[in-house]
C-alpha cells in the first residue's frame, strides 16, 4: 500500500488494516518514497554484516595504529611543544 502524509492523518485505519494484512506501507511526501513502514516482527533482515562494509577495517595496515592506546594518547596530549 503507498500513503501519503495527509492519508496517515485522516485515514490511518486503513493503513493500520494493510498493516494487519501484513502489507507494507509506502510513506510518500509530495511524490517522493519517504519511508516503508512494517508490519511489527516482519520488518526485512539487514544484507551482510559491518565486516562487509567498505568502511570497516580501512585502516587496519596503518603502522601508527598498532597500539590504538598510545595513538589516542598521542592525540590528546598538549600541544603547547608543538610551537
Amino acid at each position: 500500500m503507498k500513503a501519503s502524509v495527509l492519508d496517515l492523518r485522516r485515514r490511518m485505519g486503513s493503513v493500520l488494516e494493510a498493516l494487519d494484512r501484513n502489507e507494507p506501507v509506502t510513506l510518500m511526501y509530495r511524490g517522493k518514497k519517504k519511508a516503508v513502514i512494517y508490519p511489527a516482527g516482519t520488518a526485512p533482515k539487514p544484507v551482510g554484516s559491518a565486516k562487509d562494509q567498505p568502511a570497516c577495517g580501512m585502516w587496519k595496515d596503518r603502522k601508527d595504529m598498532a597500539n590504538v592506546l598510545r595513538y589516542v594518547r598521542n592525540l590528546r596530549r598538549g600541544r603547547i611543544h608543538d610551537i
